[in-house]
This record gives structure tokens, C-alpha cells and sequence, in this order.
């Protein structure tokens, strides 16, 4: 297979890679294989986006800046990432490997931006799990004193979190995924609720479709709505890390991928669009202004009643709860593969031999976030404005700008090595008008960086500069390792049998 001679090249004869020698020599288990169906892929990647949490706490600043017209920036950055999800899942069928991001610009750029593009990843996947510990500590902390009057101290309700979200992901694949599927449909269950509500009352001023309107589409504000749009649809791309744990990877990555990416673009637009409906285009503005927070728990009061508002209170929370379990899962995923890889500690490469779960990078990610958590508790630091805000934008630029890395890397490696089952439209045309999508979206997201963050240019300045710092130091590690042990250089993002 032309792909695995690629893999191969610079390896000294006969080597034997770090994979292999853990296989022959570790009798510990593996992560459960064939134990993922689309369905269970899908929840990890949706559950990711927390699609309530955007709703209720981002989509209202969207409309602030886009008016009426913010639903269709949502479509737009859903088909600009359905677009790079052709040439991603395409590669998906010839790059047998759990490395996500890494392995594919591996293949398509080689390895030294293939270990800039794994450190980027470790650096944006914690952050934006990491950052969420803000989020959920202020939400929960609303939640308790909107619904009995408790005040919990952030950092008590943030250390909580680690350990639940630890417990969660220590179990096995399998219970992690249904307690995802519950939580997600209990989130955008509420959400359907209050879309039944201002359907059945016919909305503020009857239902209008001027949101798709072109003068309210082509407006200065919708580069600002595509920043929040894209940041959205965060984690949909971690389909490809469960290929060792999913059944007929070769279908099912795909095919989670297309659903994730047009579930999320397409729910968010219809439930930004009911929001706008429920009251009326002619005072949304008015009502953003005035309560941005409370615009959605107010809607759902109105349309369907307090009790769905006191709900959706409890909903953010297991919201937040299921992104976090579902980043979580993905950075243990990226670290057990480093670790197999020989680049990571070899511990982080040990499975649970009951739950076969990546237990020991679980642990470790787990105290990485209670001491981010405890050094911004301990500065007092605001959790939202701060901890979240802070942690999540560099996450959430690296995940950006590993989907523009890896549509140049689909493109480069499709034109490196043909595959006569991929055609032009795959292989090329998507490919590259991705590239083209994702740099553009990357340019949009840094240069309206302070709507995102609310801090100085300063501070702004340091959060976007951290992710090509990262990418450099992987690159410079790369070379280190290339000097003094070849045989992991050789290996780096090797091929995996599904069967191993």
C-alpha cells in the first residue's frame, strides 16, 4: 500500500517501532475495540460543541454584533467545515492511525510539522478543557443561586468538576457515551421546547424568515458572527482519535463526521433564528442590549415557562459537564498515542485492564487542570473573564488552526500519493477550497480576537502567540529526537493494524 511505503521512508532497516515494542513487551490490555457505532462517535463530538452552552451564553453576543442576520453565520461555518470534513474523511480511509491532526499532517507535510501540529494539540485540547472549568464553576454557581440562593465558592465547584469529569472518563468508552447521549438530548431537548413554544404562539410579531434576507446577511457584523460561529463548532473533528475504538472505522468516522458537522450548523441557525422570532426582529436588539445572559432563559419563561427556565439552568451545568468529558476523553486519546508513540512518558501509555481506558493520561490530565485551576484560584482570578476566557481562546485557536494545517496536509498528500478510489472533488477541489476556508477563518477569528476575550491587546497579543509557539517548540523537538533516537523519529505517526 503506497501510504504505508510513505510512512516507512527514513526508517533504518529492520527497526523496530516504539508501538511494536509495547505490543511484544507490555502485557497490558488495549482501549476496547469495535465498541463505538456512529451514533456513540457523534454524541462524543456534538456533546463537545455543548450546543446549549453556545446557545444560551455565545449566540447572544452573535446577534449583538449581526443583527438579525447572525443565524446564517452559523450556516456558513458549518459549510465551510462540511467542506474540509470531505478531504478529512477521505484521508480518514488511508491514515490508520488514532493521531487525529498529527497523523494526517504527518502524512501530508511530514514529521517535523507533524510533532508541531501534536504539540499544538496538547496545548489546544487541554486549553479548551482546562478553560471550561471557568465556565462551569460561574454557571453552576447561577444555577444554585437562581434556583435555591446557595453562593458556592468557583474554585470548590471547579475542583468538583476535575473529579467528576476524572471519574467519567476513568470509566470504560462504552459508559461514557451513554451518559453523553443522555446528557445531549436532556440540552437540546430544552432547546426544542422553547422552538415548539414560539412555533405554536407564532412569535413576537408572526414568524418571519428575514434573518435569510441579503441585506440582513451582507452586513460589517457577519465576520463577527463567523468568529463565534466557528469557535462553535469546536471538537468536531475528534472523530478520527476513536478510529481504534470504533466499529468499521472506515464508515463510521465518516459518517459521525458529516452528522456532527450538519447537526451543529444546522440546530444552532434554527435555534438562533427562534430566538430572534420569539422577540421579533424589531426588538431583538433591544432585548440583547438590555439582559444578553438571560435572553434565552427569558424566551423560555415566556413560551414555554419557568419551570423550562429553571431547567435550562440545570441543562447548562450537565452541558458543560458533557464538552468537558468529551475533550477530556480526546486529550487521554492523544496522549495514550504519543505515549505508544515513544514521544510521551511510556506510563501514559498504560490501559485500564477492566474499563480499557487510557487511565494513566486521565490522572495526569486530571492534575494538570487542578493546578491550572488552583494557580488562577490562588491569584484570584475571575473564572469566567479569565480562567475561561484566557484557558479556552488559545484551545480554541489551535483547533482552528490545526483544520487549516490539515486541509494544505489532505491536499499535499493527495497529490503526493494517488489513490484511484478518491476522485478529483476529494482529492483536490475540496481540499484546497478547505485550505483556502480555514486560513480565511483563522485571519477572521485573530483579528476580531478581542470580541472573544474582552482583554487588552496586550494579553490579546499572548493568547495568539502561544499556538505557533507551541507549533515551533514541537518542531524543535522533532529535531532533537531525530538526533538522539532515530528509531522514534522513523516511527513517528505510524501505521496501526485495526486488529492490534
Amino acid at each position: 500500500m503506497a501510504v504505508e511505503s510513505a510512512s516507512r521512508e527514513g526508517a533504518p532497516e529492520g527497526a523496530e517501532s516504539p508501538r511494536e515494542r509495547t505490543a511484544e513487551h507490555d502485557p497490558s490490555p488495549g482501549l476496547r475495540r469495535a465498541g463505538l457505532g456512529v451514533a456513540d462517535i457523534a454524541f462524543f463530538v456534538v456533546s463537545a460543541a455543548a450546543p446549549l452552552t453556545v446557545m444560551a451564553g455565545v449566540a447572544p453576543l452573535a446577534i449583538g454584533v449581526g443583527g438579525v442576520g447572525a443565524p446564517v453565520g452559523y450556516l456558513l461555518a458549518g459549510a465551510a467545515l462540511a467542506l474540509f470534513a470531505v478531504g478529512f474523511t477521505a484521508m480518514t480511509r488511508h491514515v490508520r492511525s488514532s493521531g487525529g491532526f498529527y497523523a494526517f499532517i504527518t502524512r501530508g507535510l511530514g514529521r517535523p510539522a507533524g510533532f508541531g501540529a501534536a504539540t499544538v494539540a496538547l496545548l489546544a485540547y487541554n486549553g479548551m478543557q482546562i478553560g471550561v472549568y471557568g465556565l462551569l464553576a460561574t454557571g453552576t454557581q447561577d444555577a444554585l443561586e437562581a434556583l435555591w440562593g446557595v453562593h458556592v465558592p468557583w474554585p470548590a465547584i471547579a475542583f468538583a468538576g476535575v473529579v467528576v469529569i476524572w471519574f467519567l472518563g476513568y470509566r470504560s468508552i462504552e459508559f461514557g457515551a451513554k451518559v453523553l447521549g443522555v446528557l445531549l438530548v436532556a440540552e437540546t431537548g430544552i432547546l426544542v421546547l422553547l422552538a415548539g413554544g414560539v412555533l405554536l404562539d407564532g412569535g413576537a410579531e408572526g414568524l418571519a424568515l428575514d434573518s435569510f434576507a441579503p441585506d440582513n446577511v451582507l452586513v460589517p457584523g457577519t465576520g463577527a458572527v463567523l468568529t463565534f460561529a466557528f469557535a462553535a463548532f469546536t471538537g468536531f473533528e475528534s472523530t478520527a482519535i476513536y478510529r481504534r475504538e470504533a466499529r468499521d472505522p472506515a464508515r463510521t468516522i465518516p459518517r459521525a463526521t458529516y452528522i456532527a458537522v450538519g447537526f451543529l450548523g444546522l440546530f444552532y441557525a434554527f435555534s438562533v433564528w427562534i430566538v430572534i422570532q420569539a422577540f421579533g426582529s424589531a426588538h431583538i436588539m433591544q432585548a440583547v442590549t438590555t439582559d444578553p445572559m438571560g435572553l434565552f432563559f427569558t424566551a423560555t419563561t415566556q413560551y414555554v415557562g419557568g419551570w423550562a427556565a429553571d431547567l435550562m439552568h440545570i441543562f447548562i451545568v450537565t452541558s458543560i459537564i458533557a464538552s468537558q468529558l468529551a475533550f477530556h476523553n480526546a486529550i487521554n486519546r492523544y496522549g495514550l498515542s504519543l505515549a505508544q508513540e515513544g514521544v510521551l512518558p511510556k506510563a501514559l501509555g498504560k490501559v485500564h485492564p477492566k474499563h480499557r481506558s487510557p487511565y494513566v493520561a486521565g490522572i495526569a490530565q486530571s492534575v494538570l487542570a487542578s493546578l491550572v485551576v488552583a494557580g488562577f484560584a490562588l491569584a484570584g482570578a475571575d473564572p469566567y473573564q479569565q480562567l475561561l476566557l484566557w484557558v479556552n481562546t488559545p484551545g480554541a485557536l489551535g483547533l482552528l488552526g490545526l483544520q487549516a494545517v490539515t486541509a494544505v496536509a489532505v491536499l499535499c498528500y493527495f497529490r503526493r500519493i494517488r489513490h484511484a478510489a478518491e476522485g478529483r472533488w476529494r482529492s483536490l477541489i475540496a481540499p484546497l477550497a478547505a485550505a483556502v476556508l480555514m486560513s480565511g477563518a483563522m485571519w477572521l477569528v485573530v483579528s476580531k480576537i478581542g470580541l472573544m476575550t474582552g482583554a487588552s491587546s496586550t494579553t490579546n497579543a499572548v493568547l495568539v502567540l502561544l499556538v505557533p509557539t507551541a507549533f515551533v517548540l514541537g518542531v524543535l523537538v522533532s529535531l532533537r529526537i531525530r538526533r538522539s533516537r532515530p528509531e522514534v523519529y522513523a516511527h513517528f505517526a505510524d501505521e496501526q493494524d485495526d486488529d492490534d
